[in-house]
């Protein structure tokens, strides 16, 4: 009989104190979510201005001091909805830097991504909206994230465009800018008039982009998404 390779044997388990960091980060991460979350829920039931820090907490049964160990203030909890949004566009710059989707496609499910946290409500997303317009540190903060969310777009069309997938005659960062105006107006049409699913109205509302971007535009009423 074969004696086994040293390489097959298991790794040794994690020390106690490895185990003590794993469950705090792990309770850490919950209570963040928690806190997140519950404030989405007060903005979307009384608007930004009418929630308080501890409203928030006492929805997340969690102590007002706690807060402050994830959050320096409520108007980061907006912050952090816009870096769930970046989140997904840093994947999407990142799959067109692979290569592995059309453009058309990565860009179409990019939409399908960017719709979904904000679908879930359209008065939430009324009083984010309300938000950026009333309160000068929410502004900030989310001025900061399209700027950024600008940028890694600029980097994802750079880099179909040097494939030749898109048009251009334009540069990357216009395309950028173009995208974000786009959907962010069907975004707040969709908030005020919801009669459908926000990720039906951002397919129409692609469909139309895309005739406007690609390389070969095409006539929108005929494509089908895929």
């Amino acid at each position: 009989m074969k004696k086994p390779s040293t390489l097959a044997r298991p790794a040794s388990p994690p020390s106690p104190a490895n185990k003590q960091l794993g469950r705090r980060e792990r309770r850490a991460a919950e209570t963040r979510e928690r806190l997140f979350r519950a404030a989405l829920r007060l903005f979307e039931e009384r608007g930004f201005s009418a929630t308080t820090v501890e409203d928030i907490t006492e929805a997340a049964d969690v102590g007002k001091g706690t807060f402050f160990n994830y959050f320096p203030s409520k108007e980061h909890i907006i912050a952090a909805f816009g870096q769930l949004q970046l989140g997904k566009l840093q994947a999407a710059v990142a799959a067109a830097q692979s290569g592995g989707l059309p453009t058309r496609q990565l860009l179409h499910r990019l939409a399908k991504a960017l719709a979904e946290e904000p679908g879930r409500s359209p008065s939430l997303v009324r009083s984010i909206l309300l938000a950026n317009l009333s309160s000068e540190p929410v502004r900030q903060l989310l001025q900061q994230n399209l700027e950024r969310g600008r940028t890694l777009l600029g980097e994802l069309f750079a880099v179909v465009q040097q494939r030749g997938e898109i048009r251009r005659d334009l540069k990357a960062s216009e395309l950028a800018r173009a995208f974000q105006q786009v959907f962010f107006g069907a975004l707040l049409m969709w908030s005020l008039d919801p009669q459908e699913p926000l990720t039906a109205r951002f397919d129409t509302v692609f469909l139309i982009l895309w005739s406007g971007i690609g390389a070969e535009p095409s006539n929108p009423g005929k494509e089908k998404l895929s």
